[in-house]
């Protein structure tokens, strides 16, 4: 959040998007965060930003710190954000903002963006006509060998409550252990066989964090979580190249896109 709020404040000045100063507009279709006032464009030098007001009640610092604690209002300003943003990269090229970019009023965020005008530019520049797309590698957990039936006349064995029956156990599972490692440095490798292949169609690169086991499930363990940023249209060129590794055994690969270039607005490293 930008700013902070004085108590008598009624309104702030929410911006979403920056774009050039021609062609941009509010976008129709959308309407932002709830209780806000209508989208509009506000000017800033050679810049155009997509900007409501929002009520400081429910924007100030101490509001959004716990209306964003909530994963369900959480999710439903980061899906206004992206459906603003979205609509106005529709239209034109587009530099998104993070959620809740804030300011006490037009003449501070005018202020701001004119301040940092060039950098705006240069971003603009950067992802002019392109999009971005995300590459996910999991490396799926190693399924459970079946149990090997035993026939009727055999006796189902006695397990022994010896200390044999410890070292057993431990032997158990340190070959699982050392199974699943197995199986996520084949992954390892795999995602780095995607990355050189996705950045050699790509005009940049990211490498984001992985995602937890909190986020994929117990199943299965993120090994790549990349974006990419391509010249629109060029959707064939990247499944094409990473056809050959959704056939790797024990690797489950996700392709998304196009989306927005959110990854790309504050620079990138080359592909």
């Amino acid at each position: 959040m930008t700013g902070t709020v004085p108590l008598d404040t009624t309104t702030l000045t929410c911006v979403f998007a920056v774009c050039r100063a021609r062609g941009a507009k509010a976008p129709e279709g959308v309407s932002g965060h709830a209780g806000g006032g209508a989208l509009r464009t506000l000017s800033a030098g050679r810049l155009t930003a997509v900007v409501q007001h929002v009520p400081a009640a429910g924007f100030s610092q101490e509001a959004l710190r716990e209306r964003l604690a909530d994963r369900r209002t959480l999710e439903s300003c980061a899906r206004a954000h992206h459906a603003v943003v979205s609509a106005v990269a529709a239209v034109a090229d587009t530099v998104p903002l993070p959620l809740a970019t804030l300011y006490l009023d037009d003449e501070r965020a005018r202020s701001a963006l004119v301040g940092d005008e060039q950098r705006f530019l240069d971003a603009l520049e950067r992802i002019a006509g392109r999009v971005e797309w995300g590459v996910k590698v999991y490396a799926a957990a190693p399924r459970a060998r079946p149990a090997q039936p035993r026939t009727p006349s055999a006796p189902a064995p006695t397990p022994s409550p010896g200390p044999g029956a410890g070292r057993a156990y431990l032997e158990r599972v340190r070959s699982r252990r050392q199974e699943q490692d197995r199986f996520r440095d084949a992954a390892l490798r795999t995602a780095e066989r995607v990355d050189s292949a996705a950045r050699a169609v790509a005009v940049a690169a990211r490498r984001l964090r992985a995602h937890g086991p909190e986020a994929t499930g117990g199943h299965r363990w993120q090994v790549l979580n990349a974006a990419y940023l391509l010249p629109a249209g060029q959707e064939r060129r990247l499944r094409e190249a990473l056809a050959p590794y959704r056939r790797v055994p024990g690797v489950e690969l996700e392709l998304s896109g196009p989306w927005v270039p959110y990854s790309f607005a504050e620079g990138s490293a080359p592909a």
